[in-house]
């Protein structure tokens, strides 16, 4: 009785196990063809992977080995071990928390003003018109320039209080002209920062545009639903992701952004990032421990902003993938 109350369920998971084993992927055995072409594939990323650590790794622990030690260029001879302690006088010196408020405050306008306006733009170039080619080309245009010159041409044809076109522009409607440079520079620098980065929002935001299926927008026309209601309850939606991607993608771009304050405002009036800052303490101040300290710490700023830029990404491929 015993047994046979015992031999049916041994049957039964005897089954459960078949039923596993024949539904378990079986393993392709590789031929020599194939083992030949992973050994070719392996043996083409070592070397581009061999320099993006010699490029990128190896100078970032030069720069740590710089951060622990005290050195000034007026006493090049003149150098010792200090452990933490210019990790200590950064993060001790009102310059470091300035710093990184105004690289917060500029960081954050430009990326939301480049999104709010790439939205729009997208969604323009999101329909079929004459020129349609010719006009994403032209909007890429500002995200393509150097930012060495896009901050010239700002600084001297645009925003120029004698000649710049901006206030010429406003000469035109009554306004006195504005030294830009000079009396606004946050806003100056935000300006070119979204000029210049708007295209780069354009493009992940049309590419999510172009994913967002077509009957679906079709079904949602038929029911009676206007232009308004589809893109803030089935469009916007849809673009989250998309917002999100851009968002962290361009943080991680305008943390690095060293040259229109540079050119233009030479970090005055509350634009001195910590890029900026730590420019002016490698070769004004010619302190080279402390410059190092701040480029660690921007660069570990800037990981933290990238791992979740990359998970974010990563979850965005896993979603398209499963659909």
């Amino acid at each position: 009785m015993t047994a046979a109350a015992i031999r049916p369920g041994r049957v039964e998971n005897d089954g459960e196990s078949e039923s596993r084993r024949t539904h378990r992927p079986t393993k392709h055995a590789l031929t020599a063809r194939e083992r030949k072409g992973l050994r070719l594939a392996r043996a083409l990323v070592w070397p581009a992977l061999a320099a993006a650590i010699i490029i990128t790794q190896i100078p970032f622990l030069v720069t740590i080995y710089y951060s622990f030690q005290e050195w000034n260029l007026l006493r090049p001879g003149d150098r010792s071990f200090v452990g933490f302690e210019n990790y200590a006088i950064v993060l001790s010196n009102g310059a470091f928390v300035s710093s990184l408020i105004a690289t917060v405050v500029i960081t954050g306008a430009s990326v939301l003003l480049s999104l709010v306006f790439g939205m729009v733009l997208a969604l323009l170039l999101d329909r079929k018109f004459v020129g349609q080619g010719v006009a994403r080309t032209l909007l890429i245009t500002p995200f393509l320039m150097m930012p060495a010159a896009a901050s010239l041409i700002w600084k001297w044809s645009m925003l120029d209080s004698n000649a710049g076109m901006v206030n010429w522009g406003l000469s035109l409607i009554g306004i006195e002209p504005v030294a830009w440079n000079t009396d606004v520079p946050i806003l100056t620098i935000i300006i070119v920062l979204t000029w210049q980065y708007t295209p780069f929002m354009m493009l992940i935001l049309l590419a999510g545009l172009q994913s967002q299926p077509g009957d679906v927008l079709e079904a949602a026309s038929v029911d009676g639903a206007g232009p308004i209601r589809t893109f803030f309850s089935m469009t916007l939606p849809h673009m989250r992701q998309y917002m999100e991607l851009s968002i962290l993608l361009g943080t991680i771009l305008l943390l690095q952004v060293f040259d229109p304050i540079a050119i233009m405002t030479r970090g005055t009036g509350g634009t001195k990032t910590l890029s900026y800052l730590l420019y002016e303490r490698a070769f004004v101040g010619l302190e080279v421990g402390e410059a190092a300290a701040y480029g660690v710490l921007t660069v570990l700023l800037t990981i933290i902003v990238a791992m979740v830029a990359l998970r974010t990404l990563f979850k965005i491929f896993k979603t398209e993938g499963m659909n």
